[in-house]
């Protein structure tokens, strides 16, 4: 099945996944979806669906009433958990949370990798409350930082 291969790859990856996190682009896009996520996130019940290692959804917390992260992956949870993150297992296309619950439902270089797409999305919609802000990141697969590693020398971006 698909989504345990998924999570085997995440549970490996969560080992090594902070390792260039915390700097150049990595820092960049970071720093960008927490800009655009923190006005809606304030004083606000926020989820991050594929909260990962809990490195954005730590700093919504700071500024959010509650904030909670679901991700397929146990390992990548274990360092949410690390971080004293309020964080749960689960999957995108079945969120564990009654309609309405959360006012800004957000997911971050996650949805490229999830196949029901339509699904995931109705999700997020589905347990952010009327009036609410559902903020869903996709990858751009034109992008310049795409084109530059593709064409230019191997690890010219990083």
């Amino acid at each position: 099945m698909k989504e345990d291969a998924t999570r085997r790859y995440y549970d490996e990856f969560s080992h090594w996944y902070e390792r260039e996190r915390g700097r150049g682009y990595h820092a960049l896009i970071d720093d960008l979806e927490l800009r655009v996520a923190e006005s809606y996130a304030r004083n606000g019940r926020v989820l991050e669906v594929g909260c990962g290692t809990g490195l954005i959804l730590e700093r919504i917390a700071r500024v959010a009433e509650r904030a909670v992260g679901i991700d397929l992956s146990a390992g990548m949870l274990q360092q949410a958990r690390g971080r004293g993150l309020d964080v749960m297992q689960g999957v995108a296309t079945a969120l564990p949370f009654a309609d309405a619950s959360f006012d800004l439902t957000c997911s971050f270089k996650v949805l490229a990798h999830v196949p029901e797409i339509e699904l995931a999305l109705s999700e997020m919609a589905r347990v952010t409350r009327p009036g609410g802000v559902v903020l869903a990141e996709f990858y751009n697969p034109w992008s310049l930082r795409y084109l530059a590693k593709r064409l230019g020398p191997a690890g010219a971006i990083s």
